[in-house]
C-alpha cells in the first residue's frame, strides 16, 4: 500500500506544474535564464535557473547565438514575469515556460526565427511557429542550412584528430 501510495504521489506531483510570479535578473543564453520569484522558502535558494522548455536556442559560440541572446534580454530581462515550471531535465535543471505579460516568451522566440521547437507534442503550437519562421525566412532561417544547437554541440565535443 506505501508503494503504491508513493508511486501515485510522486506522479501527482510530477504532472502538477508551479506557476510563479518574479523577475527575470540575468539572461545566460538564449534559452536560459536566472529568475528570481517574488516569493520564496528561506530554504531555498533566492533564484532560480531555468531552461526554456521546449525549445532550443543556438549556442554562445555558433551563428545566431548572439542575436537569440539579444531577443531574450530584450522581451524579458529585467520585467516581471510569470513562470511555469514545468518539469527537471535529466541533468537537473529547471524547465519552464516563461511569459512577460501577454507575451509567451518561449513560443515567441522560435516564432522570430531564434531557437528551434524543441516539441513533438500533439497540439502544441512551437513546430507550426517554427515552419512559419522557416518560411519567412527569420532570423537563424535566414541561413541556407543553419546547423542546430544539439548538432553544433556534438561535433565541439568530437575529439579533432
Amino acid at each position: 500500500m506505501r508503494c503504491l501510495l508513493a508511486a501515485w504521489l510522486l506522479f501527482a506531483g510530477s504532472a502538477w506544474a508551479d506557476t510563479l510570479q518574479g523577475v527575470v535578473i540575468v539572461v545566460i543564453d538564449g534559452d536560459t535564464v536566472l529568475f528570481k520569484p517574488d516569493h520564496y522558502a528561506s530554504s531555498s535558494r533566492a533564484f532560480l535557473k531555468v531552461r526554456l522548455a521546449g525549445i532550443d536556442a543556438p549556442e554562445a559560440a555558433q551563428p545566431h547565438g548572439d542575436a537569440a541572446t539579444r531577443a531574450l534580454e530584450e522581451m524579458a530581462l529585467k520585467q516581471r514575469a510569470t513562470l511555469e515550471i514545468v518539469a527537471t531535465d535529466h541533468y537537473g535543471r529547471t524547465l519552464g515556460r516563461l511569459s512577460v505579460g501577454t507575451l509567451a516568451v518561449n513560443a515567441e522566440l522560435v516564432r522570430r526565427g531564434h531557437a528551434w521547437s524543441g516539441s513533438r507534442a500533439a497540439g502544441d503550437m512551437l513546430p507550426a511557429l517554427q515552419n512559419e519562421a522557416k518560411h519567412a525566412r527569420r532570423g537563424l532561417w535566414r541561413d541556407a542550412a543553419p546547423v542546430p544547437p544539439w548538432t553544433w554541440r556534438r561535433a565541439q565535443a568530437a575529439p579533432a584528430y
